[in-house]
């Protein structure tokens, strides 16, 4: 079984114009409202891909109850921690022949009491059958920075894999500690961030998934968008190129991306078939309006077109 986790959910409001005019009335030709946070995006793949999932993180509010109305209209498990504030709205407007402008809300500020609850609660979930863990997202206003190395030590000490996928402090906090996750999935920009320093060369790139930062860190997937990805996959570097396909969003394709990870990690493949699944399904969801959703039916079709190159 495969645990989600988002700790900072929200309601993902997308407004379509033709145009957007500053100080003035402006009229929504479409409107879509999704159960969104990294973590859900991740989630709704796995259900996509068929595996047995369930979705934690925190939850409240009027906007709370409609996230789990949505996960249920497609039969997701779920089992978030009920908090007495409200979750939050994130707004998209898509303008002006393909600007995205991004309205996003903070969220509730939680207690260090709410955050030890959650840990509970996470403690409760690993006592069943999980095996997987994804942990996606930043954190709510409140917590620690170093909350999600309390969170990995929980999986660890479980025996699950976690795949942790987040940013800044709350991602620098778990690598500078002793509590390491199995996987993390940084972007260019985020490693570079990460490591202080400009990545523009492979090479480059490839001295960084070595940085001693990492130490601890079974697998790194380095991923540069429509470039492809490196992974280093204990100690071997893997380069894969990506089919040319016609981009719908991509946003959401870095979740996916962990899906595809979590999915074949939990059906144990092979690295190389872990890696080209992962990737498959990042591509898929590029392929779609609604971010987090892949079309099954074309994945041997994209499978088959993903190209790795091992390295060293």
């Amino acid at each position: 079984m495969i645990l989600t986790i988002t700790m900072n959910p929200s309601v993902d409001i997308g407004y379509s114009f033709d145009s957007f005019l500053i100080g003035q009335v402006n009229r929504v030709l479409d409107v879509s409202k999704t159960a969104g946070g990294k973590g859900l995006n991740v989630t709704r793949v796995l259900k996509s891909l068929q595996a047995p999932v369930t979705a934690t993180g925190v939850l409240g509010g009027e906007l709370g109850m409609f996230i789990r109305s949505e996960l249920q209209k497609i039969d997701v498990v779920e089992d978030f921690l009920t908090i007495n504030k409200p979750t939050r709205n994130c707004i998209a407007v898509m303008h002006d022949s393909g600007y995205q402008t991004e309205i996003l809300e903070p969220g509730p500020t939680l207690t260090k009491h709410e955050g030890e609850t959650f840990l509970l609660h996470l403690e409760s979930l690993l006592s069943k059958d999980i095996t997987t863990v994804t942990v996606s997202g930043s954190l709510p206003k409140g917590l620690a920075e170093d909350f999600y190395v309390d969170v990995v030590k929980r999986i660890n000490k479980k025996g699950a894999k976690c795949l942790l996928d987040t940013s800044n402090q709350a991602l620098v906090k778990v690598l500078e500690s002793d509590i390491k996750p199995s996987i993390i999935k940084p972007n260019l920009e985020e490693l570079e961030a990460l490591l202080n320093q400009s990545l523009s060369s492979i090479d480059d790139q490839i001295s960084a998934l070595h940085h001693e930062l990492f130490n601890g860190v079974d697998i790194i997937v380095l991923s540069k968008g429509k470039q492809g990805a490196l992974v280093r996959w204990k100690d071997t570097i893997y380069e894969v190129t990506l089919p040319k396909v016609t981009a719908v969003n991509p946003v959401g394709s870095g979740d996916a991306t962990v899906a595809g990870l979590a999915f074949s990690i939990e059906q144990q493949l092979d690295s190389d078939a872990c890696i080209k699944t992962a990737m498959t399904a990042g591509v898929l969801n590029a392929m779609e309006k609604q971010t987090g959703a892949i079309d099954h039916s074309r994945f041997n079709e994209i499978y088959e077109k993903i190209s790795l190159t091992k390295l060293s």
